[in-house]
């Protein structure tokens, strides 16, 4: 009686599926859990577009004296965030005849991105800093003060004349 074993394209197939449910299994368990980088001015766009689900519109709202926020999602509070700032804090919107305008505000910092990654239209400046999230799709660009800004702008609208 002769003893039968296996082939050795038997072999490689059981190789080949311990292998994968293998990856499958310590793929699941070694993720790291995705977490929102900390916030700051020069990331906020990327880090409001973090807890945007289904490309919806995300807000970062910050009441009284700028010491608590939150995240908002359709008007659902998403996430409870230690504020970055003070009330110090100034809104701007760049007009093409006026230059930088001050902005009024009902609370201390409210700035919402909607799921195609278009922010609000305003510019912040915030202690020695300027950040202008006035362009549509591009990353927010930093100036050392609103007349840096100001130059910038005029030489862009001279250059598209």
């Amino acid at each position: 009686m002769q003893k039968r074993g296996f082939s050795l394209i038997e072999l490689m197939i059981v190789i080949v599926i311990i292998g994968v449910v293998y990856s499958l299994v310590i793929s699941k368990i070694k993720a790291p859990k995705e977490s929102p980088p900390q916030p700051s001015f020069e990331n906020l766009k990327s880090y409001l577009l973090f807890f945007s689900k289904d490309h919806k519109s995300v807000k970062l709202l910050c009441e009284n004296e700028c010491d608590k926020c939150a995240i908002y999602s359709d008007n659902k509070k998403l996430s409870d965030l230690k504020s970055f700032f003070d009330s110090s804090v100034e809104f701007y919107r760049y007009d093409y005849f006026l230059g930088d305008v001050a902005l009024s505000r009902q609370n201390c910092f409210e700035f919402s991105v909607d799921g195609d990654g278009v922010s609000d239209q305003v510019i912040i400046r915030y202690k020695d800093r300027v950040y202008d999230y006035t362009l549509y799709f591009a990353e927010v660009k930093v100036y050392d003060s609103l007349q840096e800004l100001n130059d910038a702008k005029e030489k862009l609208i001279s250059d598209i004349e």
